[in-house]
């Protein structure tokens, strides 16, 4: 009898794993920053206050900044230039202009959009 409980107590284990569907366990993908000359900053993959105190040391240095977002990013791109402009630099920073566009991927035949926002300090 206890050999009987045991069979289906496994037997439900099994099935209810056969039915779950496996998912691919995914690496903690590395946060990328770049940036590009003096003031030139390209968003990727970081959280958003990271970029933030990046680009207000960059904004430091010089009266203007151009920040770049590409694809997924591009939210992170226009949180910061808001973050930025709203609460850190109030009054003292606008964006002086915002360019979208896009590009072609040709393995996948889909367009990649971009943005770049240009922060001024006043």
């Amino acid at each position: 009898m206890v050999f009987f409980f045991r069979f289906l107590l496994l037997k439900s284990k099994i099935q209810s794993d056969v039915q779950r569907p496996v998912e691919a366990k995914k690496e903690n993908e590395p946060r990328q920053t770049k940036t590009f000359g003096d003031s030139v900053f390209e968003v990727q993959n970081v959280p958003v206050m990271e970029s933030v105190l990046d680009v207000l040391s960059i904004i430091g240095k010089h009266k203007e900044i151009t920040i770049r977002g590409k694809g997924e990013s591009i939210s992170y791109t226009v949180t910061v230039a808001l973050i930025i402009t709203e609460k850190m630099l109030k009054g003292n920073s606008k964006i002086h202009k915002i360019t979208v566009d896009s590009e072609p991927v040709r393995e996948l035949g889909q367009v990649k959009s971009n943005i770049e926002i240009i922060l001024k300090k006043i």
